[in-house]
């Protein structure tokens, strides 16, 4: 509006709350301008009296004002309120006598007649200023708090608050506050607690009558009910009864009554009893949780008393006293029937009896004394206020009450019965019949003819007219409505209400938006009412007052969206801009009748009368209404008011008409003169109405758009209750359109229900707006299009599946059925000019009405953004919504002409084909019946048909067809130089076919068409120009591949065939889920493949290559094998393991080597866990074959040849101790043959061997016992393990290949080094992205390992130091890797060494195969690495590179910058003083040991310390004894010099002193020394154990020069005992074992150099300690 109002240039003054005010409805009344300096937003009046509420949040009062202090009896013009000076106020409301005020920040404010308690302030009889009035919530918590307020309601007495939190209070006096209270008046506001827990949504007050418009519970209401118990009386609100076959659920929870005048409740209670049973309004009622008691007998003409009006009625003697209120009822009937409140059974068969004896009392037109009228009392009666399902509830509970055999007597012939009583006309049509709604009613304390008229307009207002809607809701209504007892059993129901049809409901269930739910009002209302009704006003067929809120029923389902509330009637505004009134009709206000309505009818208005405000006085009702033109108009209904009418408080209140009023609404001829109202307002005798300034156009605009919603409605809902409704309840449409066709007419009524629904709360919405804010930024079309253009879409996409499927076309003999041959109605309702229209096409015009629709908006989007500047945001945004919905209007459009011209075609198509390919998605695009297309080659006689939809191409021939889908066809262009021809090849993944087009016109145009819907059907969007791509996503199921048949892919295309990811699923449970490369799985994938026999799946995870698995993968079987290795071909091949059982199952088994064509061939390791053996040799076709080696868990140790998988020929046989036999083998540990036996003394058997090893071999030959001279001479004859086993060099031999393989070499060493490197880059790459796209993470160490292996180090040209560093911190971190070729190769090496030497492998024969084998991985991996750096030296190679030390010493520091500390330098450097060189030698060892022995460390020590047992327990026994000396005799007695013997040491406690060396010390010389050496046993590499060994000779140095003061220079006969005895105090457990292994492994070179002297001392102090004897 800030934006408008620049616009006009106007200083914007009286641009809205333009004021004008008066009374009556003659034409000789000229509405008064009431002028003020602000605009007025808000206006309440009261009897004489008036509050406005002006821009600013200023308030004024006028009128005659008592409660003033300084007031007189004359008129008071506007006068400001300044005790709200300050406040902001944003409501106002106006009771008889006082007034009410709410501030922005929530608080009220009263003031005025303060004589009843309605100002909520205690101990005055008036308020003269606005006066605070705090509503606190003591429920809460213990620390109270004020409840902020969002309006207020006042009435004559008393007023009531909505809380923010929907809540309603109410103070002052009366039983119209809603409140359980026995004091009076009520001061403090207090909560109404019938209501708690509901969203109200608005208050309203009569002069002794309130009401509510309450939202419907919703489904997440009714799962979290707000209340467990009432906040009055404490019982529980809600109850559940389990009865045989149903379970009765009730919330008729009414707290006892304790008002003031307990007599002036009128109430009657229900009370199913004794004929002779009193029901007193004083007395508690029986309840579900009490049980029943003998009731009391009461005289049988004992009244019921209405205080007000003073009626009463007689219960006929004999009959029990009912009254179907049932929402404050409070029946024993929810209890079992056990304790039931009858006596006998014989009552309740009387009152039935009774009830079908007066089954034809409803047939005469007067129900004369005696009859069903006098059954009941008639405050109340029957007829009059029951619902249907209260019918049932009453035939129900009392079947339940005596027993089954009453029920099953009775509840389907009574209920049928009274149905057919009650509701005649609905069951003789054969109309459906719902058991929730409401039922006519009839009998007012009125007149007859009264009665007979209400209960006719109780027939048209009850909600029999949305069965269907209640039927749908039938939850939310029971559980909305309290006391409404869900008592009927199943039975009861299938028996006598089952519909007839099987129509859907046109309910909100399910279907609305949840955006929508949020930004726009809600259409599902209730109307509560309480207080007085001796006029009716409470609108529940009745004249009796009610102490708490109740449901008004009839209501349900209108849609209120606004009630009104004069002195002595009730006004209701309904979304479809109807009005029901009901109450007092004195002069006329009802609108409708001069009698008055206890129940809510509709006001009488002409037809197109629209009435969208409304309000009521006293005595009047005035509302605002859309006419023929865009401007409201304003009509009356109520009393003639003459000018010279004196306003007083008696005239007021005399109920006869004094004067002239209406018969019914009156259009006020002086409203076009208004302008543009926006509200009115009316009070006492008066009427205001506000309205706005037309500027710029901007309010007609809006009044516009709203007028427009409210109309389209309107058009809507006549649709859905007048066609779509009675259609969907034919009994036989369902077999008339065939399911396809049922279902969609379904769907399209669930959409057009949604879509009228929006539309509704749009009107709403969008009315609300004019009352109050009046601004474009508010507009929900503007805000939230989205919600709008999608239900079109959606609504337009089923109707044109419908019409596609010919839907409208088979309603014509339903539509002629139920309409006759007539369809004027039809006709006005599609708003069709034309004549003889056929049926199909009125109905494609009716429901094609919300389409025209979306151009309106557009329309009037774009009307108000030209009353705005073109450079504002208001005027963009109003550009950018209206073009939004009329591009949605020409898709639309242009979806409606294609399933036109879709389903035309289908008229046309050959019969038998239309029912496989019509499709309620499928829309036509071309066809080539004009043979405008043929297929190439094809037959002289052959026909040839090409349909091209927007989802398949169809090949139809003669009576067959072949169906493409667009998703997976490619068309190519051919070239027009091949003799003219024009051609289009087209693709699809099992067929290659070439189409000819007639000419290059009709190529071009199937070419265009062909990509448009390609494009279309992957959807790429409207219109796309282009070719639709090559590559793309799509489903395919395959019917002609012999390996595919009937499989379904789902993945990336290319050109035809499955390229890129994808998924394969086979019918017979088979699937793969990886990569594809022409139409072949190639890459990575999963493959997983049903076994029947075990009823388990194989599963194989690994590479692929041309459809078969290729290269490194995991299949894991469905017997319970897995093998985890490589294959060729999809067959096991390569290096491998198989692992077969479990440790628990029957045969474990576990081999790790060589495979060749699914079998095991090569060398391998199978290690077979039951019998605890181990063999490790040669294979061939799945059986050891050649030589091999087999150790036992029972130390058994054999080597030597195998055939046919036995012991065959030549072997070696040890036992554990150390028994050897060598000779001939025929079968596993049996020997047959030449042989000799050696015994563990030396004596040996030589001969001929026969029998198994261990069960006793029978020996034919010669026993020889060596003499002691001879013993040198046969130890050179004793066996020599390693020489009947397999090499070194050839173990593992495929692990070594297939990282050739990967780097793209077909053998060792016969490949291009720059290949090489790409192969590894690929392989990182590939690796990498395919762990980013898995479930695990990467850690953030290894993914930067792998971005720096990634970049390929500079390999060539000549390797310097400091080349050598960086290509030893390459290997480094490739061997830390799986996903590098070489960490790969070292991975599978420490698997298979693993493998061979753990467990039952860990046998000390097996040591020196073991180093053999180590040396054998360095020798072969340097290979390797030699290849991809091609310029390293090779083994024993220098590296030579000057230094600028001119000294050339070994401390140069050269070795400390460029190599690691751990690797032995000072034996490497070679220094040629000539040419001052430093030379590095490269060996395998110094290299890649410190790579690999950490792997391999465990089974390696494992073993040598098992060969060096004996020797490590000898070394170990002397090391103890040596070590229980002193320090000083240890010294002595290993014969160090005495000069070398410390004196004083430093000691931890006090480090800075030194401490003299006593004899009884003990672990402390040397100490240095010792706990140096004593690091060797945590380093793995023979140059880190050097190192080590280095380190303790500096610190004995070390030690010794501070004792001697001097430079010192050792000789061994010196150094010798000194470190002996540092050796004996570092007491290293497996001293021998650690020799052995620097031994074995030390680096060649070092050998010979200071390394190699200080490593040959340590092994000699290791033999010394052995052989020491302590004297």
């Amino acid at each position: 509006m800030e934006t408008q109002r620049r616009c006009s240039g106007d200083d914007g003054e009286g641009e809205r709350g333009l004021l004008h005010t008066w009374k009556g409805y003659s034409y000789s009344v000229a509405p008064e301008r009431l002028l003020l300096p602000q605009s007025v937003l808000q206006v309440a009046l009261g009897r004489n009296h008036g509050v406005l509420l002006v821009e600013g949040g200023q308030v004024f009062t006028f009128g005659h004002l008592p409660w003033k202090q300084s007031q007189t009896a004359e008129f008071t013009a506007p006068t400001l309120e300044s005790a709200l000076g300050g406040q902001r106020v944003v409501a106002l409301a106006a009771g008889s006598f006082h007034s009410g005020a709410v501030t922005e920040d929530g608080g009220v404010h009263m003031w005025g007649d303060n004589s009843a308690g309605q100002c909520g302030l205690l101990g005055l009889s008036s308020v003269p200023n606005p006066t605070p009035v705090a509503l606190v919530d003591s429920d809460c918590s213990p620390l109270q708090h004020t409840v902020p307020v969002l309006e207020l309601a006042c009435g004559e007495q008393h007023t009531l608050a909505l809380s923010v939190q929907r809540e309603v209070w109410a103070w002052g006096s009366g039983c119209q506050l809603g409140l359980n209270t026995t004091v009076v008046p009520v001061w403090k506001p207090q909560k109404v607690e019938q209501l708690a827990g509901r969203f109200v949504l608005q208050v309203t007050c009569g002069a002794l009558h309130s009401l509510a418009l309450v939202r419907c519970l919703t489904p997440q209401d009714v799962k979290r009910p707000p209340a467990d118990k009432c906040g009055q009386c404490k019982q529980l609100l809600y109850t559940m009864t389990d009865k045989e076959d149903h379970v009765i659920i009730s919330d008729s929870h009414y707290c006892p009554p304790g008002l003031e005048q307990p007599e002036d409740v009128g109430r009657l209670e229900v009370s199913l009893s004794t004929p002779l049973l009193k029901t007193s309004p004083s007395e508690p009622t029986l309840s579900s949780q009490t049980p029943a008691s003998p009731p009391a007998p009461v005289n049988n003409n004992d009244p019921f008393q209405n205080v007000d009006k003073q009626e009463s009625c007689v219960a006929e003697e004999g009959l029990p006293t009912l009254n179907f209120d049932l929402p404050e009822a409070q029946c024993s009937l929810a209890t079992s029937a056990k304790c039931s409140p009858y006596p006998d059974e014989q009552a309740v068969k009387d009152y039935l009896q009774k009830l079908l004896d007066n089954t034809q009392a409803e047939k005469t037109p007067k129900v004369t004394k005696g009859g069903l009228h006098n059954l009941l009392p008639s405050a109340s009666g029957l007829i009059g206020t029951s619902s249907t399902n209260a019918l049932n509830s009453l035939v129900a509970s009392c079947a339940s009450a005596v027993g089954e055999r009453v029920a099953s007597t009775y509840e389907a012939l009574s209920l049928k019965k009274m149905m057919g009583l009650y509701l005649p006309g609905t069951l003789r049509s054969g109309g459906p019949v719902s058991f929730t709604g409401d039922v006519p009613r009839a009998g007012e304390n009125t007149p007859e003819h009264v009665r007979q008229e209400d209960s006719m307009q109780a027939k048209k207002s009850s909600s029999t007219g949305d069965i269907r809607e209640e039927e749908a809701e039938r939850m939310q209504r029971r559980l909305s409505l309290p006391g409404l007892l869900s008592q009927v059993s199943p039975r009861l129901l299938r028996k006598v209400g089952r519909s007839k049809t099987g129509a859907v409901p046109l309910t909100p269930l399910g279907v609305s938006d949840p955006e929508a739910q949020e930004v726009l009002p809600t259409l599902q209302t209730e109307v509560w009412s309480w207080g007085h009704g001796d006029q009716g006003q409470l609108g529940h067929g009745d004249n009796l007052d009610r102490l708490q809120p109740l449901c008004i029923k009839s209501l349900n389902n209108k849609e209120v969206v606004r009630v009104a509330a004069g002195a002595h009637h009730s006004l209701a505004l309904t979304a479809q801009s109807q009005l029901f009134s009901w109450g007092s009709n004195s002069h006329g206000q009802l609108g409708h009748m001069e009698s008055p309505s206890t129940i809510p009818r509709l006001a009488k208005l002409s037809e197109g009368i629209r009435v969208w405000d409304v309000s009521a006085g006293v005595r009047h009702s005035l509302m605002l209404a859309d006419g023929d033109c865009i401007q409201p108009i304003i009509y009356y209904s109520g009393e003639q008011v003459k000018e010279d009418t004196v306003e007083c408080g008696t005239q007021e209140d005399r109920e006869e008409p004094s004067e002239g009023y209406t018969q019914q609404p009156v259009l006020l001829p002086f409203c076009m003169n208004l302008g543009f109202v926006s509200t009115v307002f009316s009070g006492g005798r008066r009427c205001v109405a506000l309205s706005d300034k037309n500027v710029m156009g901007f309010i007609a605009s809006l009044h516009e758009l709203a007028s427009a919603e409210r109309k389209f409605y309107c058009k809507l809902c006549n649709i859905k209750t007048q066609v779509l409704r009675p259609l969907l309840e034919l009994e036989l449409l369902s077999a008339t359109l065939g399911t396809v066709n049922f279902g969609l007419l379904q769907t399209l009524a669930s959409r057009f229900w949604h879509l009228c629904h929006l539309t509704g709360q749009h009107a709403v919405k969008v009315t609300a707006g004019l009352r109050h804010s009046r601004n474009v930024k508010s507009l929900p079309i503007l805000e939230h299009p989205s919600i709008f253009l999608d239900s079109y879409n959606e609504y337009c996409s089923t109707l044109a599946d419908f019409h596609v499927m010919g839907g409208f076309l088979a309603m014509t003999k339903p539509v002629l059925d139920f309409f006759g041959k007539s369809h004027e109605l039809l006709q006005r309702l599609a708003e069709c000019t034309e004549e003889n229209l056929a049926i199909p096409d009125i109905l494609v015009a009716l429901f094609s009405l919300p389409m025209n629709h979306l151009q309106e908006y557009g329309r009037l989007l774009l009307k108000l953004a030209t009353c705005f500047e073109v450079c504002s945001d208001d005027y963009q945004r109003l550009q950018d919504s209206c073009s939004k919905f009329e591009a949605l209007a020409l898709l639309l459009k242009k979806k409606l002409k294609e399933a036109e011209f879709t389903f035309l075609f289908w008229k046309s198509f050959p019969g038998k084909m239309t029912d496989s390919l019509r499709k309620p998605c499928r829309r036509l695009i071309c066809e080539s019946s004009n043979k405008a297309l043929t297929l190439q080659n094809s037959g002289r006689f052959s026909v040839n048909w090409f349909i091209l939809f927007n989802d398949a191409l169809v090949h139809a021939q003669f009576s067959t067809h072949h169906v493409f889908s667009l998703a997976t066809l490619w068309v190519e262009p051919i070239s027009e130089d091949n003799a003219g021809l024009y051609g289009l090849k087209m693709i699809t993944p099992e067929e290659m076919f070439t189409l000819l087009a007639s000419s290059p016109m009709e190529k071009a145009k199937w070419i265009r068409c062909i990509n448009q819907a390609v494009d279309q059907a992957l959807n790429f969007g409207e219109g796309q120009k282009f070719e639709p791509p090559i590559s793309r996503s799509a489903t395919y199921t395959f019917y002609k591949d012999s390996r595919l048949k009937d499989a379904t892919y789902e993945g990336r295309w290319l050109a035809g065939k499955p390229h890129g990811r994808g998924v394969l699923k086979w019918p017979d449970g088979r699937s793969y889920t990886g990569s594809f490369k022409n139409g072949l799985e190639d890459g990575f994938g999963e493959f997983v493949a049903p076994n029947k026999t075990v009823n388990k799946n194989d599963h194989y995870q690994g590479h692929w290559k041309d459809g078969k698995m290729h290269g490194v993968g995991t299949y894991r079987y469905a017997n319970g094998e897995i093998y985890d290795g490589s294959f060729q071909d999809g067959l096991r091949h390569g290096h491998g393991m198989l692992r077969s059982g479990k440790l628990n199952t029957s045969s474990p088994s576990v081999f790790i080597g060589q495979w060749v064509h699914d079998k095991k061939t090569g060398y391998g390791v199978f290690d077979n866990i039951t019998k605890g053996e181990k063999y490790i040799g040669m294979w061939q076709d799945n059986q050891r074959q050649g030589t091999g080696i087999v150790v036992t868990q029972f130390g058994l140790y054999y080597e030597g040849s195998f055939k046919d998988n036995k012991m065959m020929g030549t072997g070696i046989l040890l036992s554990e101790d150390d028994t050897t036999y060598e000779g001939d083998f025929s079968d596993d540990w049996t020997l047959n043959g030449k042989g000799v036996l050696t015994m563990p003394n030396g004596d040996y058997l030589e001969g001929s061997f026969n029998g198994e090893w261990g069960l006793g071999p029978k020996v034919t030959g010669s026993y020889f016992k060596p003499q002691l001279t001879d013993n040198e001479k046969e130890k050179t004859r004793s066996v020599k393990l390693g020489r009947l086993c397999v090499c070194a060099e050839e173990k593992w031999q495929a692990v070594f290949d297939e990282c050739w393989i990967q780097l793209g070499c077909e053998a060792a060493g016969r490949g291009e080094n720059w290949k090489a490197w790409e192969n590894i880059a690929v392989a990182l790459t590939t690796s990498r992205r395919h762990i980013q796209d898995s479930p695990e993470r990467l850690s953030l160490s290894h993914s930067r390992t792998l971005e720096s292996l990634e970049v390929i180090p500079q390999h060539e040209g000549p390797i310097t130091m400091e080349r050598y560093h960086a290509i030893r911190l390459y290997l480094v971190k490739a061997c830390d890797t799986s996903l590098h070729p070489l960490g790969r190769l070292v991975e599978a090496l420490v698997a298979v060494y693993r493998m061979t030497y753990v467990g039952v492998g860990a046998n000390r024969r097996l040591l020196p195969q073991a180093v053999s084998e180590i040396k054998s991985y360095l020798n072969r991996i340097f290979q390797i690495v030699r290849f991809l750096f091609p310029d390293l030296p090779e083994e024993g190679g220098v590296i030579k590179e000057p230094t600028t030390d001119l000294q050339g010493g070994k401390d140069s520091g050269l070795k400390h910058e460029s190599l690691p500390e751990h690797e032995d330098s000072k034996q490497n450097i070679i220094t040629d003083q000539s040419s001052f060189l430093l030379s590095h030698m490269v060996s395998s060892s110094a290299l890649l040991l410190p790579v690999l022995l950490p792997r391999l460390y465990p089974p390696l020590f494992t073993l040598y310390a098992l060969d060096k047992e004996r020797e490590d327990d000898v070394y170990w026994d002397c090391v103890l004894r040596l070590n229980k000396q002193t320090d000083l005799a240890l010294l002595a007695f290993l014969g160090v010099q005495q000069k070398f013997w410390p004196v004083s040491i430093y000691k931890p406690p006090a480090p800075a002193k030194k401490q003299e060396v006593l004899s009884s010390t003990k672990d402390a010389c040397l100490a240095s020394a010792v706990e140096t050496l004593q690091q060797i046993s945590t380093t793995f590499t023979p140059s880190d154990k050097l190192q080590v060994i280095q380190q303790t000779f500096e610190e004995i140095t070390k030690e010794v020069q501070s004792l001697l003061k001097q430079d010192f220079l050792w000789s061994m006969d010196d150094l010798f005992p000194v470190f002996l005895y540092v050796v004996l105090r570092a007491r290293i457990r497996n001293l021998g074992s650690e020799v052995n292994l620097i031994e074995d492994l030390m680096d060649p070179c070092v050998q010979n150099g200071e390394h190699g002297i200080m490593f040959t001392t340590l092994k000699a102090c290791y033999y010394q300690i052995q052989r020491e004897k302590v004297t």
